[in-house]
């Protein structure tokens, strides 16, 4: 997926029209926010070299929960590039399993319901699955954190945000220099399970603790920053605030 003007300069967003997945040049190296899917491998190395970068010029990536269309290139990253792995504590169980895939904190509602409701939505499934979405490898001793903190060791210095609901470990990563927060699937602007556009939370069919995501957003309504920018879906331009009353509004189903 290009770059477009939505983007501040030196972040790129990766992915395809399903999932998101970006690239942050700083200073002193870069991140990579979540991880895809294991075939956007070769996108990720195609715009790494058009910045003149590889793999292992990769110095962290930064995950915003361990569901697998987040975590595709972790181990590879990890193993073959040396890229340190950050995840919240409560999710770092599932990074480390035989099959992060198949590991990750249980939905409130199976899929079935939305798919006899909306046939369409099978195309999600199907496009994980085809991009290898559901064989993962694991990842051992990623970095862990807690409670909302800044980074410091990683390039930018960002801030992390928990916002458990989405998974026990769901987070947002704010680059307060670039006035941009990472917001995962704790806040997104596509669900492909619904079909539904505009920010909101994630269905119950994909969120484990619908409550908890929902109160969640109190804490990215109080971020001052001008774009928030989603796992799923395009950016949000007009500030969070706007965005969360936005999601409030729909409510979760």
């Amino acid at each position: 997926m290009d770059a477009s003007p939505q983007y501040p300069p030196g972040v790129h967003r990766l992915g395809d029209g399903m999932v998101n997945f970006y690239l942050v040049e700083e200073p002193d190296g870069l991140v990579l926010i979540d991880a895809g899917l294991p075939k956007h491998w070769d996108a990720l190395a195609a715009r790494l070299a058009e910045l003149g970068a590889a793999p292992g010029d990769v110095r962290a990536l930064l995950l915003t929960h361990a569901h697998p269309d987040h975590l595709g290139l972790a181990a590879r990253l990890h193993d073959e590039a040396g890229t340190a792995v950050w995840v919240h504590e409560a999710d770092a169980a599932t990074l480390a399993a035989k099959n992060p895939a198949l590991a990750a904190a249980k939905p409130e509602r199976a899929l079935a319901g939305y798919l006899a409701r909306r046939p369409a939505a099978l195309a999600l499934p199907v496009h994980l699955a085809r991009r290898g979405g559901f064989r993962l490898s694991p990842v051992a001793n990623p970095h862990t954190f807690a409670e909302r903190q800044e980074l410091t060791a990683v390039p930018g210095r960002p801030e992390v945000l928990p916002l458990p609901g989405h998974t026990p470990g769901s987070v947002a990563y704010v680059f307060a220099d670039r006035g941009v927060a990472f917001t995962g699937d704790a806040l997104v602007t596509f669900d492909g399970l619904t079909g539904k556009h505009g920010p909101r939370l994630v269905c119950r069919g994909f969120t484990h603790d619908s409550a908890a995501a929902y109160a969640a957003l109190d804490v990215l309504e109080r971020l001052d920053v001008p774009l928030a920018l989603p796992g799923h879906g395009d950016p949000m331009a007009d500030g969070l605030a706007a965005a969360v009353d936005h999601a409030r509004h729909v409510g979760v189903v």
